[in-house]
Protein backbone atom coordinates (compact mmCIF):
# COMPACT_ATOMS: atom_id res chain seq x y z
CA UNK A 1 0.00 0.00 0.00
CA UNK A 2 2.57 2.51 1.13
CA UNK A 3 4.56 1.90 -2.25
CA UNK A 4 1.62 2.67 -4.15
CA UNK A 5 0.89 5.91 -2.38
CA UNK A 6 4.41 6.55 -3.37
CA UNK A 7 4.22 5.89 -7.16
CA UNK A 8 1.19 7.97 -6.82
CA UNK A 9 2.72 11.05 -5.63
CA UNK A 10 5.47 10.50 -8.16
CA UNK A 11 3.23 10.49 -10.79
CA UNK A 12 1.42 13.70 -9.42
CA UNK A 13 4.58 15.19 -8.75
CA UNK A 14 5.88 14.47 -12.82
CA UNK A 15 2.59 15.36 -14.14
CA UNK A 16 2.86 18.72 -12.14
CA UNK A 17 6.10 19.30 -13.73
CA UNK A 18 5.25 18.87 -17.29
CA UNK A 19 2.49 21.17 -16.83
CA UNK A 20 4.15 23.95 -15.36
CA UNK A 21 6.65 23.87 -18.37
CA UNK A 22 4.50 24.43 -20.61
CA UNK A 23 4.29 28.36 -20.79
CA UNK A 24 8.41 28.02 -21.40
CA UNK A 25 7.93 25.70 -23.85
CA UNK A 26 5.68 28.11 -25.22
CA UNK A 27 8.03 31.14 -25.04
CA UNK A 28 10.47 29.79 -26.27
CA UNK A 29 8.82 27.51 -29.77
CA UNK A 30 11.27 28.03 -32.55
CA UNK A 31 13.71 29.43 -30.74
CA UNK A 32 17.33 29.51 -31.80
CA UNK A 33 19.37 28.11 -28.80
CA UNK A 34 23.29 28.25 -29.02
CA UNK A 35 24.82 25.54 -26.10
CA UNK A 36 28.35 25.91 -25.62
CA UNK A 37 29.64 22.20 -24.60
CA UNK A 38 32.51 21.84 -22.72
CA UNK A 39 34.82 18.32 -21.96
CA UNK A 40 32.99 18.16 -18.40
CA UNK A 41 29.89 16.66 -20.44
CA UNK A 42 31.76 14.64 -22.70
CA UNK A 43 33.59 13.02 -19.53
CA UNK A 44 31.48 9.61 -19.56
CA UNK A 45 29.26 7.92 -21.55
CA UNK A 46 26.31 8.48 -18.97
CA UNK A 47 26.88 12.82 -19.03
CA UNK A 48 27.16 12.53 -22.86
CA UNK A 49 23.86 10.61 -23.10
CA UNK A 50 22.14 12.72 -20.56
CA UNK A 51 22.69 16.24 -22.41
CA UNK A 52 22.23 14.29 -26.11
CA UNK A 53 18.54 12.94 -24.32
CA UNK A 54 18.09 16.86 -23.18
CA UNK A 55 19.11 18.36 -26.96
CA UNK A 56 16.77 15.79 -28.68
CA UNK A 57 13.66 16.68 -25.84
CA UNK A 58 14.57 20.49 -27.01
CA UNK A 59 14.30 19.82 -30.80
CA UNK A 60 11.13 17.87 -30.12
CA UNK A 61 9.41 20.76 -28.44
CA UNK A 62 10.23 22.75 -31.24
CA UNK A 63 13.31 24.71 -30.14
CA UNK A 64 17.04 24.85 -32.13
CA UNK A 65 19.67 23.65 -30.49
CA UNK A 66 23.08 24.52 -31.55
CA UNK A 67 26.02 22.49 -29.95
CA UNK A 68 29.70 24.51 -30.42
CA UNK A 69 31.85 22.13 -28.48
CA UNK A 70 35.08 22.30 -27.16
CA UNK A 71 37.55 19.39 -26.24
CA UNK A 72 40.47 20.13 -24.70
CA UNK A 73 41.11 17.34 -22.33
CA UNK A 74 41.20 15.20 -25.79
CA UNK A 75 43.46 17.38 -27.76
CA UNK A 76 46.40 17.13 -24.75
CA UNK A 77 45.82 13.42 -24.35
CA UNK A 78 46.67 13.37 -28.86
CA UNK A 79 49.16 15.78 -27.98
CA UNK A 80 50.79 13.94 -25.42
CA UNK A 81 50.43 10.59 -27.20
CA UNK A 82 52.24 12.26 -30.34
CA UNK A 83 55.08 13.69 -28.29
CA UNK A 84 54.26 17.35 -29.43
CA UNK A 85 54.41 20.04 -26.51
CA UNK A 86 51.60 22.72 -25.83
CA UNK A 87 51.98 25.70 -24.12
CA UNK A 88 49.27 28.03 -22.92
CA UNK A 89 49.07 31.88 -23.00
CA UNK A 90 46.04 33.46 -20.79
CA UNK A 91 44.18 30.71 -21.05
CA UNK A 92 44.60 30.00 -24.53
CA UNK A 93 46.62 27.20 -26.56
CA UNK A 94 49.80 28.74 -28.12
CA UNK A 95 49.09 26.65 -31.87
CA UNK A 96 52.22 26.08 -34.56
CA UNK A 97 50.86 23.61 -37.61
CA UNK A 98 51.69 20.93 -35.79
CA UNK A 99 49.35 21.52 -33.14
CA UNK A 100 46.82 23.10 -35.14
CA UNK A 101 46.48 19.33 -37.26
CA UNK A 102 45.87 17.48 -34.62
CA UNK A 103 43.74 20.19 -33.05
CA UNK A 104 41.73 19.60 -36.10
CA UNK A 105 41.65 15.98 -36.61
CA UNK A 106 40.45 15.73 -32.98
CA UNK A 107 37.97 17.72 -32.90
CA UNK A 108 36.16 17.82 -36.51
CA UNK A 109 37.07 14.22 -36.16
CA UNK A 110 36.63 12.28 -33.09
CA UNK A 111 34.85 14.97 -30.53
CA UNK A 112 32.39 16.06 -33.00
CA UNK A 113 31.22 12.63 -34.59
CA UNK A 114 31.19 11.43 -31.16
CA UNK A 115 28.62 14.00 -30.30
CA UNK A 116 26.96 13.39 -33.67
CA UNK A 117 26.36 9.73 -32.48
CA UNK A 118 24.90 10.59 -29.44
CA UNK A 119 22.57 12.68 -29.85
CA UNK A 120 21.75 10.22 -33.10
CA UNK A 121 21.25 7.69 -31.01
CA UNK A 122 18.79 9.42 -28.79
CA UNK A 123 16.66 10.03 -31.70
CA UNK A 124 17.78 13.38 -33.40
CA UNK A 125 19.26 14.30 -36.19
CA UNK A 126 22.40 15.70 -35.70
CA UNK A 127 25.43 16.92 -38.54
CA UNK A 128 28.52 17.72 -37.37
CA UNK A 129 30.67 20.45 -38.75
CA UNK A 130 33.43 23.07 -38.17
CA UNK A 131 33.89 26.62 -38.66
CA UNK A 132 35.72 26.05 -41.94
CA UNK A 133 32.55 24.46 -43.38
CA UNK A 134 30.69 26.98 -46.36
CA UNK A 135 32.83 29.90 -44.26
CA UNK A 136 31.01 29.70 -41.17
CA UNK A 137 33.58 31.58 -39.53
CA UNK A 138 36.63 33.32 -41.42
CA UNK A 139 39.20 35.16 -38.87
CA UNK A 140 41.78 36.84 -38.26
CA UNK A 141 45.17 35.92 -36.31
CA UNK A 142 44.73 36.46 -33.00
CA UNK A 143 47.18 39.19 -30.85
CA UNK A 144 50.15 37.69 -29.54
CA UNK A 145 52.35 35.11 -29.72
CA UNK A 146 49.91 32.73 -29.87
CA UNK A 147 50.50 31.22 -33.23
CA UNK A 148 47.57 29.67 -35.87
CA UNK A 149 44.95 31.13 -33.03
CA UNK A 150 42.07 32.98 -34.57
CA UNK A 151 39.44 36.01 -33.73
CA UNK A 152 36.40 35.30 -35.56
CA UNK A 153 36.47 38.19 -38.34
CA UNK A 154 33.10 37.37 -40.01
CA UNK A 155 30.32 35.06 -39.26
CA UNK A 156 28.17 33.68 -42.41
CA UNK A 157 25.71 31.42 -40.21
CA UNK A 158 23.33 30.57 -43.88
CA UNK A 159 24.64 26.99 -43.66
CA UNK A 160 23.52 26.52 -40.37
CA UNK A 161 19.95 28.45 -41.00
CA UNK A 162 19.55 25.52 -43.78
CA UNK A 163 20.55 22.83 -41.22
CA UNK A 164 17.80 24.12 -38.37
CA UNK A 165 15.34 24.70 -41.58
CA UNK A 166 15.51 20.79 -42.25
CA UNK A 167 15.14 19.82 -38.85
CA UNK A 168 18.67 19.19 -38.39
CA UNK A 169 20.62 19.79 -35.15
CA UNK A 170 24.22 21.21 -35.98
CA UNK A 171 27.57 20.09 -33.99
CA UNK A 172 29.83 22.93 -34.96
CA UNK A 173 33.70 22.23 -33.98
CA UNK A 174 35.57 25.76 -33.19
CA UNK A 175 37.64 25.78 -36.08
CA UNK A 176 37.78 28.66 -37.96
CA UNK A 177 39.42 29.81 -41.93
CA UNK A 178 41.85 32.39 -42.91
CA UNK A 179 41.39 34.65 -45.79
CA UNK A 180 44.74 33.13 -47.24
CA UNK A 181 43.30 29.46 -46.69
CA UNK A 182 44.96 29.02 -43.18
CA UNK A 183 43.17 26.91 -40.70
CA UNK A 184 42.78 28.49 -36.88
CA UNK A 185 41.98 27.20 -33.76
CA UNK A 186 39.24 29.22 -31.86
CA UNK A 187 38.69 29.38 -28.47
CA UNK A 188 35.16 27.35 -27.83
CA UNK A 189 33.19 30.20 -25.86
CA UNK A 190 34.75 32.87 -28.41
CA UNK A 191 33.18 30.55 -31.09
CA UNK A 192 29.98 29.56 -29.62
CA UNK A 193 29.43 33.58 -28.65
CA UNK A 194 30.31 34.30 -32.80
CA UNK A 195 27.97 31.96 -34.35
CA UNK A 196 24.77 32.84 -31.50
CA UNK A 197 25.40 36.27 -32.89
CA UNK A 198 25.34 34.92 -36.61
CA UNK A 199 22.39 33.34 -35.90
CA UNK A 200 20.34 36.32 -33.48
CA UNK A 201 20.12 33.67 -31.17
CA UNK A 202 17.12 33.70 -28.35
CA UNK A 203 20.31 31.87 -25.78
CA UNK A 204 23.62 31.05 -26.14
CA UNK A 205 23.98 28.91 -22.66
CA UNK A 206 27.60 28.53 -21.63
CA UNK A 207 28.03 25.27 -20.16
CA UNK A 208 30.87 25.04 -17.37
CA UNK A 209 31.89 23.89 -14.50
CA UNK A 210 31.26 26.25 -12.05
CA UNK A 211 27.72 27.52 -11.30
CA UNK A 212 27.62 31.17 -12.30
CA UNK A 213 28.89 34.80 -11.71
CA UNK A 214 29.73 35.02 -7.80
CA UNK A 215 29.19 38.17 -5.99
CA UNK A 216 32.12 39.50 -3.11
CA UNK A 217 30.02 36.87 -1.05
CA UNK A 218 30.19 33.88 -3.37
CA UNK A 219 26.64 33.81 -3.64
CA UNK A 220 25.71 33.27 -7.57
CA UNK A 221 24.35 36.47 -9.14
CA UNK A 222 20.85 35.33 -10.84
CA UNK A 223 20.33 38.14 -13.23
CA UNK A 224 22.78 40.54 -14.64
CA UNK A 225 22.84 44.15 -17.03
CA UNK A 226 26.36 44.63 -19.25
CA UNK A 227 26.89 47.46 -17.22
CA UNK A 228 26.53 45.08 -13.90
CA UNK A 229 29.01 42.93 -16.00
CA UNK A 230 31.28 45.82 -16.19
CA UNK A 231 31.39 47.05 -12.71
CA UNK A 232 32.08 43.88 -11.19
CA UNK A 233 34.96 43.36 -13.68
CA UNK A 234 36.39 46.35 -12.71
CA UNK A 235 35.72 45.68 -8.76
CA UNK A 236 37.52 42.62 -8.99
CA UNK A 237 34.67 40.75 -8.52
CA UNK A 238 34.75 39.14 -11.63
CA UNK A 239 37.79 38.06 -11.79
CA UNK A 240 40.59 35.11 -13.01
CA UNK A 241 38.66 32.45 -15.87
CA UNK A 242 35.38 34.27 -15.65
CA UNK A 243 36.50 36.97 -17.33
CA UNK A 244 36.89 35.74 -20.57
CA UNK A 245 33.40 34.04 -20.05
CA UNK A 246 31.61 37.08 -19.09
CA UNK A 247 33.68 38.93 -22.18
CA UNK A 248 32.04 36.73 -24.45
CA UNK A 249 28.73 37.16 -22.94
CA UNK A 250 28.47 40.83 -23.69
CA UNK A 251 30.48 40.19 -27.43
CA UNK A 252 27.05 38.42 -27.91
CA UNK A 253 24.38 40.19 -26.12
CA UNK A 254 25.38 43.53 -28.16
CA UNK A 255 26.43 41.43 -31.46
CA UNK A 256 22.18 40.78 -30.90
CA UNK A 257 22.14 37.52 -28.90
CA UNK A 258 18.83 38.27 -26.32
CA UNK A 259 20.48 36.70 -23.12
CA UNK A 260 23.49 34.29 -22.31
CA UNK A 261 23.56 32.31 -19.46
CA UNK A 262 26.63 31.00 -17.75
CA UNK A 263 25.91 28.12 -15.72
CA UNK A 264 27.44 24.69 -14.64
CA UNK A 265 26.99 21.90 -17.27
CA UNK A 266 27.64 19.34 -14.70
CA UNK A 267 24.57 19.48 -13.40
CA UNK A 268 21.93 16.78 -14.85
CA UNK A 269 19.13 18.61 -17.00
CA UNK A 270 21.00 21.84 -16.83
CA UNK A 271 19.72 22.73 -20.34
CA UNK A 272 16.12 21.96 -19.59
CA UNK A 273 16.05 23.43 -15.79
CA UNK A 274 17.48 26.89 -17.58
CA UNK A 275 14.54 26.51 -20.56
CA UNK A 276 11.57 25.11 -19.04
CA UNK A 277 11.45 25.78 -15.39
CA UNK A 278 11.22 29.39 -13.36
CA UNK A 279 13.85 28.46 -11.58
CA UNK A 280 16.48 28.42 -14.03
CA UNK A 281 20.04 27.98 -14.05
CA UNK A 282 23.22 29.69 -13.43
CA UNK A 283 23.62 33.35 -14.50
CA UNK A 284 21.58 35.55 -16.95
CA UNK A 285 23.34 38.49 -18.95
CA UNK A 286 21.33 40.84 -20.93
CA UNK A 287 22.26 43.18 -22.77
Amino acid sequence: MEKSKAVKRDSITTAKILSDALPHMQRHDGSIIVIKLGGHAMSSPEAMASFARDVVLMRQCNVNPVIVHGGGPMINEMLKKLDIPSEFVNGKRVSDAATVEVVEMVLSGKVNKSIVQAINGQGGRAVGISGKDANLMVCTQAEGDLGLVGDPHTVDATVVQSLINDGMIPVIAPLGAGANGETFNVNGDTAAGAIAAGLHADRLLLLTDVEGVKDAEGDVITSLTAEQVEQLTRDGVIAGGMIPKTQTALDAVRGGVKAVVIMNGQQENACLLELFTTYGAGSMIRA
